[in-house]
């Protein structure tokens, strides 16, 4: 990677998104966080996962409800991990407290990864205060934000 195009990936936001955001991305193309999988495939943003954020998301992929074969659950996957930035997190550690317990793989994922925002429409995460490594946001506060530094 030329130097230049190295100093501009490291001004690229770094973000946390959520598995329902993630899902809701890749699973519904004309939904409103659709627009999300365009910017990650282009290199604006770097979405960050770690081994818990994406076991969460096979999980998911899996529910009877999405229809989804193995072909499929794979070829969603393959829209989004190779753009994903895998973020080794620390077992242990202070944990930060949040309403919902499974929701603190988001907020440890964030604060490993240096994210800059963690995107969420969950309520519990929403709910967190005093996370000072970066801003929660919903998907339309994101693209708010998006828009305006792009």
């Amino acid at each position: 990677m030329g130097a230049k195009k190295a100093a501009l990936k490291k001004n690229l936001p770094r973000v946390v998104l959520d598995t329902n955001v993630v899902l809701s991305a890749l699973l519904f193309r004309s939904g409103r966080v659709s627009w999300l999988v365009e910017a990650w495939q282009s290199g604006c943003v770097t979405p960050l996962a770690s081994k818990e954020s994406v076991t969460e998301l096979l999980r998911v992929l899996a529910y009877p409800k999405f229809k989804l074969d193995e072909w499929e659950q794979q070829a969603v996957l393959g829209s989004f991990l190779p753009h994903a930035e895998t973020v080794a997190v620390p077992p242990g550690g202070k944990a930060f407290a949040c309403r919902d317990a499974d929701d603190a793989k988001f907020l440890a994922l964030a604060r490993a990864g240096k994210a800059d925002y963690l995107v969420t429409g969950d309520a519990d995460l929403l709910a967190v205060s005093g996370f000072k490594t970066c801003p929660i946001v919903t998907p339309e506060r994101f693209r708010e934000i998006f828009e305006q530094t792009g």
